[in-house]
């Protein structure tokens, strides 16, 4: 399938997705806890990300120390990048997105394969 086609998806149907759930939720718990607990998941999702920021590099310097190619620390930076994207971003959706990018365990799964 042409990735043009796929991105253009992807670019109409996720805001329509995140306007639908924050409607939802802000009908179920009210629209001020609603922006309360978005702004809780973009700073919870800033403070995760530069933690794990900074573990990933000294990953990477004693890799590179040692004499290795840091790939899977270049692969966890990028999907920590896309996280920290996604979860500045409001909605339900992209941060759900953002945090499963933040598991350790599950960027270890998407490297092997």
């Amino acid at each position: 399938m042409p990735i043009f086609p796929l991105l253009l998806l992807l670019f109409f149907s996720v805001p329509l997705l995140e306007v639908y759930l924050l409607l939802q939720v802000s009908g179920n718990i009210g629209v001020l806890w609603t922006i309360s607990l978005v702004i809780l998941t973009a700073v919870i999702g800033s403070i995760l990300i530069r933690i794990q920021g900074f573990s990933l590099l000294m990953q990477s310097r004693q890799q590179l120390a040692s004499g290795q190619l840091p790939t899977d620390a270049v692969f966890s930076g990028a999907c920590l990048l896309v996280a920290g994207a996604l979860l500045l971003t409001p909605g339900f959706f992209t941060d759900a997105i953002g945090f499963i990018l933040l598991t350790p365990f599950l960027r270890g799964l998407a490297y092997k394969y």
